[in-house]
């Protein structure tokens, strides 16, 4: 097959076409859910699921490998691929230093933040700054911020990117589809817990990858190579009608399509912001948010949480040729559709006017790949939706358990955390059920542009108060909390404003001021995050400071100090939560207080009295209730049994061997080793196409 023009309909909607409708690519996408089914259910024989530990941070127990799969998965959703392979038809390679900045931040994560977020001993984001912070108003304000960054940027946008390729390659109902695929990534999500969302994100990474470099393979193929991209995608001008008065430049390819580093002032993506408002960006999302971290968290630990994020690096390196190349030549095989400018035949192709960039890869898998290669890319998509999708609802309902409901419900004991949490899944999956008419009328052009802005308006002063907290200890909670809020207005007040007049296209400006609207959004997320750390500097310095005697290990110049920490509010009745045992510990758990209330009658006794003291029949009945409710129990990871209890001298060595961030020479060696090659390709991979 060679280069070609596809033009779709003349008139009336989009014809959305089964394709997905053979014996081999059905069976694919069969096999690909029986083997997910099968991985979460070894993941919930094989993990505690019953405590805080076991559910949200796998008990401590993950190595680097699965680590590093997980981070890769839960980062590279449906979005991605639809997202990045978009934007990329539409304005070429640049968008792909996204992916790359990040080859730089993970190492961050793993050599500066991690271990800080170690020594302190916590399992959530905003629980950290409240050990160094103290109070609730900022755990609290972190916490519900997050929740919402998830609905606005992370579930909206899996959700409609999973939608359009369900929509291009299955032509099923919307609704139907994604309630489907919600339901079984709520399935193993909400059964196994963390330890099943890693090993499902694992096997995930492995046909994302395998899809993926195929599909690579093909599109190259079809254009002749890097060579036949650069020639042939400068080209690749969608016909439009000779009395259009829409100007040259909303439809031709731009002269720096093929640079990573555009011109500071008239680029679409500048060099500044690429370099600096991206890396402010990426420290709120690889390093603050709770959904990477909690994988973290969740490894043996500091060699394996290193090697993690070295694996998560190399992986990085691939989204620019598994996804913004093949968008692109995606533009080049079917130009008309993937760059139509015109908002009429747009329309007609993808039912949307201002673009049709975002069915680039969709469109590229159904016309280019065979049947059965066809329902391989379908099982990629769906296991990039649903690996992003299980990080999400984990992470979400972690930050919802330990940081809301148990303020709420400072006395609950471990079980009514757990049914908590899972419960909260659902309430997630109902919002991000209800979310998808509002992101389907609020996106106006580029997907990732969409993702990228959200998180530029809401996340830089969430980067400036993690970053002051974990390097200075002068900033205290005042500083903190007023910088997070002054932050959160000023970023707030560009996000309605954008939202309010609309983004526009280039057919067709936007109404929105200069002064607000014609700042870059990366320039933007730069502004933002110096105000941030301005105001919390200043506001600190105005205010008394943090004794030492809080401070010990939990901040960088702390982190090895064997002080005794006198943790912040230490008098306050925090819930029983807050001991760092039950929340590290898989194998320790709470006892019920009810039934130590009344030691004579244990459980088992008052079950073998109720039986003994009925007919035959009924004892049977009873017997086979109490089955099916322990069958059940342990289906939802509510029936483990509890475990001894430890010592005060055991429960002492077992923190610290938890929160100890010692490595042996040899491996540390071989992760330094390493992440000098790693970065070292980065530096390679900027360089040769800035």
């Amino acid at each position: 097959m060679s280069a070609q023009t596809t033009t779709g309909p003349t008139t009336g909607p989009p014809v959305i076409v089964n394709y997905i409708n053979n014996a081999p690519d059905i069976a694919v996408i069969t096999c690909y859910f029986v083997v997910v089914l099968i991985i979460g259910i070894w993941a919930m024989y094989r993990s505690n699921r019953s405590t805080v530990g076991g559910f949200f941070l796998a008990g401590r127990s993950m190595s680097w490998w699965p680590i590093g799969a997980s981070l890769f998965a839960s980062n590279v959703g449906s979005d991605h691929f639809v997202g990045l392979a978009g934007t990329a038809a539409a304005s070429g390679i640049a968008i792909g230093g996204f992916e790359w900045n990040a080859l730089f931040i993970v190492v961050i994560l793993g050599w500066v933040f991690v271990p800080v977020y170690i020594t302190a001993g916590v399992v959530t984001m905003p629980e950290y700054l409240k050990k160094r912070f103290g109070g609730t108003r900022i755990r609290v304000y972190l916490s519900v911020l997050s929740l919402i960054l998830y609905v606005l940027t992370k579930i909206s946008a899996d959700m409609f990117a999973g939608a359009i390729f369900i929509q291009q390659s299955m032509g099923l109902n919307l609704y139907v589809a994604v309630i489907c695929l919600l339901i079984v990534t709520a399935l193993y999500t909400v059964t196994g817990g963390l330890t099943a969302v890693i090993y499902t994100d694992t096997m995930q990474t492995i046909i994302m990858l395998f899809g993926s470099l195929i599909l690579m393979g093909y599109a190259f193929f079809e254009v002749g190579g890097y060579e036949g991209l650069h020639d042939k995608y400068m080209l690749a001008i969608p016909n439009v009608s000779p009395n259009s008065s829409i100007s040259k430049e909303c439809y031709m390819p731009r002269n720096d399509s093929f640079h990573l580093l555009r011109d500071p002032i008239t680029a679409d993506l500048p060099w500044p912001g690429m370099v600096f408002g991206l890396t402010v960006i990426s420290i709120w999302y690889w390093c603050t948010d709770q959904v990477i971290v909690q994988r973290c968290l969740a490894a043996k630990n500091m060699s394996h949480v290193k090697a993690g994020c070295i694996l998560c690096g190399y992986l990085k390196l691939l989204p620019m040729f598994i996804m913004v190349m093949p968008g692109m030549v995606s533009r080049i095989l079917y130009t008309d559709i993937v760059a139509c400018v015109e908002p009429s035949k747009c329309i007609e192709y993808c039912g949307t006017p201002v673009g049709c960039s975002n069915i680039a890869y969709p469109t590229l898998v159904i016309k280019l790949l065979p049947n059965g290669l066809r329902g391989l890319m379908m099982a990629v998509m769906l296991a990039s939706l649903m690996g992003a999708l299980s990080a999400i609802f984990n992470s979400a309902s972690t930050l919802f358990t330990m940081d809301i409901y148990a303020r709420i419900r400072w006395k609950a004991k471990e079980r009514e955390l757990m049914i908590a949490g899972r419960v909260f899944i659902l309430v997630l999956i109902g919002i991000s059920i209800a979310w998808i008419p509002i992101i389907q009328g609020a996106q106006s052009g580029k997907l990732f542009d969409y993702i990228q802005s959200i998180s530029s308006y809401l996340g830089p002063p969430i980067s400036a108060v993690f970053f002051l907290a974990v390097f200075i200890k002068r900033i205290n909670e005042q500083g903190a909390f007023w910088g997070l809020v002054l932050g959160l207005f000023v970023g707030l007040a560009r996000l309605i404003t954008e939202f309010a007049y609309g983004t526009g296209s280039c057919v067709e400006k936007t109404n929105c001021p200069t002064i607000i609207c014609g700042v870059h959004y990366l320039y933007f997320a730069i502004i933002l995050f110096i105000i941030t750390c301005i105001i919390t500097v200043v506001i600190s310095l105005l205010t008394p400071p943090i004794d030492e005697k809080h401070l010990h290990r939990l901040c960088w110049t702390t982190r090895h100090s064997k002080e005794p920490r006198v943790d912040l509010d230490s008098m306050e009745n925090k819930p029983h939560l807050e001991n760092r045992n039950i929340v590290m510990n898989p194998s320790y758990v709470e006892h019920d207080e009810v039934i130590e209330e009344h030691p004579q009658k244990k459980e088992s006794e008052v079950h073998t009295t109720e039986i003994s003291n009925n007919e035959p029949q009924e004892a049977e009945e009873n017997s086979c209730k109490r089955y099916l409710m322990q069958a059940l129990m342990w289906f939802c990871g509510l029936g483990g049994s509890e475990g001894p209890e430890m010592s005060k001298d055991d429960l002492v060595m077992q923190e610290e061997a938890m929160t100890s961030i010692a490595e042996f020479p040899f491996w540390k060696a071989i992760c330094d080793i390493n992440v000098f090659i790693l970065l070292s390709v980065a530096v390679f991979c900027w360089a040769y196409f800035a």
